[in-house]
């Protein structure tokens, strides 16, 4: 298996209170880059997760496990949601979905 894919868990930061106008400042978006295999959902699995098949499903595995609380998944340009994840012995899988 290939880990040569950058993936990025993205961490939604709400922006500041700043007395001076009375506003918040706009949320920022933080990021950790991770490498994965990335590969298409197999028909299989994607009726176990969602009841039938779903386009643009990914499953991607990463060494180790992601301890860290995030809220989307970047993949190049495309932001994806998890929609099931297990954590195996050395590694960590996610099934993930595109964010429309």
């Amino acid at each position: 298996m290939r880990y040569g894919t950058q993936v990025f868990f993205q961490k939604r930061v709400p922006g500041a209170y700043d007395s001076d106008t009375g506003n918040y400042e706009e949320d920022k978006i933080q990021e950790t880059l991770k490498y994965a295999s990335v590969m298409d959902t197999q028909t299989k699995m994607l009726k176990l997760v969602y009841g039938s098949i779903k386009q643009g499903s990914l499953t991607l595995h990463i060494r180790n496990h992601y301890k860290e609380k995030f809220d989307y998944i970047r993949i190049g340009e495309k932001i994806y949601k998890v929609d099931y994840t297990r954590k195996l012995r050395t590694k960590q899988t996610f099934i993930v979905s595109e964010v429309a």
